[in-house]
């Protein structure tokens, strides 16, 4: 292996594509592996913690972890800050925004159409509003979360509220995060900035 190698899913979305988009950010040439859901049974054993996606550096043992991926990508290309206070407080973002995929992530699994109505919708009522809530608390009024320049932080963020305003998680409203400015302001940044505007498009 010559080049840095990140394997996920076959899908423009998610923690594979966050650190899609910080490898193409930090002008990192990989190899963008991409499996089929058919795959991953076979594949999921030899992963190191039966996770996707998994980062594989030369000689080195693979990473996985979406935000363990990140800082170290954020790191090497200066799209995490070296503060060790910032870097710990945009790290626990990063967290929080994980607690929220692990609340939402078993309905998407669920087949009964009157459960997932019924649980989703709860998610609306309750869990994602103040999720967004607490996010937009710890936001300035500034175009990313650290300021103006883009981090790794805000990538993350970015394909949170991308997930649930493109509508495509049934019975949760497109504007659940509507009252959140903030939150919404780091997400059209990122939508905006030109290199990942560029991956975006070349990608699509």
């Amino acid at each position: 292996m010559s080049k840095p190698k990140l394997i996920y899913f076959d899908f423009a979305g998610s923690r594979g594509e966050e650190c899609r988009i910080a490898l193409h950010l930090g002008g990192i040439d990989f190899e963008d592996v991409r499996i089929s859901r058919a795959e991953w049974p076979e594949l999921k054993p030899v992963t190191p913690c039966g996770t996707l996606p998994v980062f594989e550096l030369p000689g080195k043992a693979a990473l996985s972890d979406t935000n363990a991926i990140l800082v170290y990508i954020g790191r090497q290309c200066g799209l995490h800050p070296k503060d060790n206070y910032e870097a710990a407080f945009h790290e626990s973002i990063m967290g929080y925004a994980e607690d929220l995929r692990h609340k939402v992530g078993p309905t998407l699994r669920i087949t009964d159409e009157a459960q997932k109505r019924a649980e989703r919708e709860e998610l609306a009522r309750n869990f994602l509003p103040g999720w967004g809530q607490n996010v937009e608390n710890m936001l300035g009024p500034h175009p990313f979360v650290g300021g103006a320049a883009i981090n790794v932080v805000d990538l993350k963020l970015y394909m949170i509220v991308r997930w649930f305003a493109s509508g495509s998680v049934d019975y949760i409203p497109a504007t659940v995060f509507d009252h959140c400015p903030r939150l919404k302001q780091v997400y059209l940044s990122v939508g905006a900035h030109a290199g990942v505007k560029a991956w975006l498009e070349r990608t699509a």
